[in-house]
């Protein structure tokens, strides 16, 4: 009896967990058994493991083969640990050392010629290989430039079986991440290229500002969406641990590509208004993979003709709003997602969706019924509210309105007097800051608060849109230059809540 050690990585979610596989070449009917909760993909592994081996040169042991995955209770999804596979059975065969193996992870597919194939999930398992201290990753060179972006552990690239055998018997080198390489930004549509509608840039440049939700109503044709597609041009470029972050849900989503593995900016993911529960919060039979809510973690969710969605859909947005992640169970276990997105809503008023109150055909009972599937709790969560009208003399004034950059700047300005201000407690934008510390910690003079506390005592907004209010209003004091909100910035703020979204077929005041 012989055996053999490799190591290779569970990814679940965005975490990833070392999973020990051991070898056992003994005494039995030659054939290959796998235990340890494998999944149907990886029980095939077996014939695209054994393939991949002798088309490789190598031979396969004419005996019982007995493969374990550890930890036993830990489901195990997919084909990373082909490469892995086939190594510990090398080892236990006494083809390959088994010392390189002990302090190397390997992650991979096989190909049945012994090509080893990228797989889904990369850079989070790096991560983890690095947290379980292991000092060596191999993974195939189509994803060397993702697993690259890791530093503190050596990483290596494999592009057939061959190489990985001649490198653990020290007969040849594998390939290493290339230098890094400066790629340019996202480009965004500009903020210029919006005609007029200031009220409504004004409340972008307010959510960009402070982080803050957002729901545009009005008329078709009247820039919501331009508006909504031009915000993330407005936000600064993520940092490194959130692009990392970024990165890894997008790696496990497969939506990376080998010439731009790392995402430095802020993402804009809009789905489509019939997009059922599981597109956008995560699904899937298994493992769940990553939904809408999550590829836009630290970014922006924007939902065009929101009122044409299903109920179900909306609501399921108001866990990931509360908590910044989301947890879906499966049969193969507990998946965990960032999901601290900014979400920005667009509608009609109605359902004829004419261009002026006058045209509309609609009755009552219909308007209401159109925008109330945007229950009071999911608005609630939503801290900037605006009415969109018609805007003839923007349309027709002379030369382009300002631009993105010079409305980033002052973004950038307000962010970093929020971020200095909350730094101490852990907090980066003003949407982040707990409702109990603005009303405590930090409270406003008693003027200020006034205005609130009359709205609270009829009725007009809940305990969670004063606690909005508060924060909205922090943004435009940071906007101002100012170190404190005066009353005038949270009667602003409390302006963009009072709007209904019903206002946008009647005349402006």
């Amino acid at each position: 009896m012989a055996l053999g050690r490799a190591f290779s990585v569970a990814v679940t979610g965005i975490d990833g967990v070392l999973v020990e596989i051991e070898a056992d070449v003994g005494r039995g009917l030659p054939g290959v058994h796998v235990v340890g909760l494998p999944d149907t993909a990886l029980q095939e592994s077996r014939d695209r493991v054994r393939a991949a081996v002798t088309n490789s040169g190598q031979d396969w042991p004419v005996s019982k083969v007995v493969l374990a995955l550890s930890p036993a209770t830990l489901p195990k999804v997919g084909s990373v640990y082909d490469l892995a596979m086939a190594c510990a059975v090398l080892g236990a065969a006494r083809v390959v050392p088994a010392d390189p193996l002990l302090t190397t992870v390997l992650l991979g597919e096989l190909a049945l010629d012994g090509r080893v194939r990228t797989v889904r999930g990369i850079l989070p398992a790096v991560l983890a290989a690095r947290r379980a201290e292991r000092t060596r990753v191999i993974v195939p060179t189509g994803s060397l430039a993702e697993a690259g972006l890791v530093s503190g552990i050596e990483v290596r690239g494999a592009s057939h079986l061959r190489e990985v055998v001649d490198w653990m018997r020290g007969r040849g080198d594998l390939a290493v991440p290339e230098s890094a390489t400066e790629v340019g930004a996202d480009r965004y549509e500009d903020l210029a290229d919006v005609a007029g509608q200031a009220d409504a840039r004004w409340a972008v440049e307010v959510a960009a500002a402070g982080a803050h939700h957002l729901m545009l109503t009005g008329p078709p044709g009247i820039g919501k969406t331009m508006l909504a597609g031009r915000l993330p041009g407005l936000l600064p470029p993520l940092t490194e641990e959130q692009a990392l972050e970024v990165t890894a849900v997008h790696s496990v989503a497969g939506t990376l590509t080998p010439e731009r593995p790392l995402i430095t900016a802020a993402p804009f993911v809009a789905p489509h208004h019939t997009s059922t529960v599981a597109s956008l919060v995560g699904g899937g039979s298994g493992v769940a993979r990553p939904g809408a809510v999550s590829r836009a973690h630290h970014g922006v969710l924007f939902l065009d003709e929101c009122a044409e969605m299903s109920v179900r859909v909306l609501e399921a947005l108001r866990t990931p709003l509360e908590d910044g992640e989301v947890r879906i169970a499966r049969r193969d276990g507990v998946a965990r997602y960032p999901a601290r997105f900014q979400l920005v809503l667009a509608a009609n008023p109605c359902p004829c969706a004419a261009p002026r109150a006058a045209a509309c055909v609609c009755a009552p009972a219909a308007r209401r019924r159109y925008l109330g599937k945007l229950s009071g709790p999911l608005l609630d969560r939503v801290d900037l509210r605006l009415a969109m009208h018609g805007d003839a003399g923007g349309l027709l004034a002379d030369g382009p309105g300002e631009s993105s950059a010079d409305v980033r700047d002052r973004v950038a300005a307000a962010r970093a007097a929020a971020r200095e201000r909350w730094r101490e407690h852990g907090w980066h934008t003003n949407a982040e800051v707990p409702g109990a510390a603005l009303r405590q910690r930090f409270r406003l003079s008693r003027d200020a608060l006034t205005p609130i506390e009359r709205a609270l005592r009829r009725g007009a907004i809940t305990a969670r849109g004063a606690d909005r209010i508060l924060r909205v209003a922090w943004t435009l004091a940071d906007l101002q230059g100012a170190p404190v909100p005066q009353v005038d910035c949270v009667l602003a703020a409390m302006s963009f809540r009072e709007q209904s979204p019903a206002d946008t077929t009647g005349a402006r005041t």
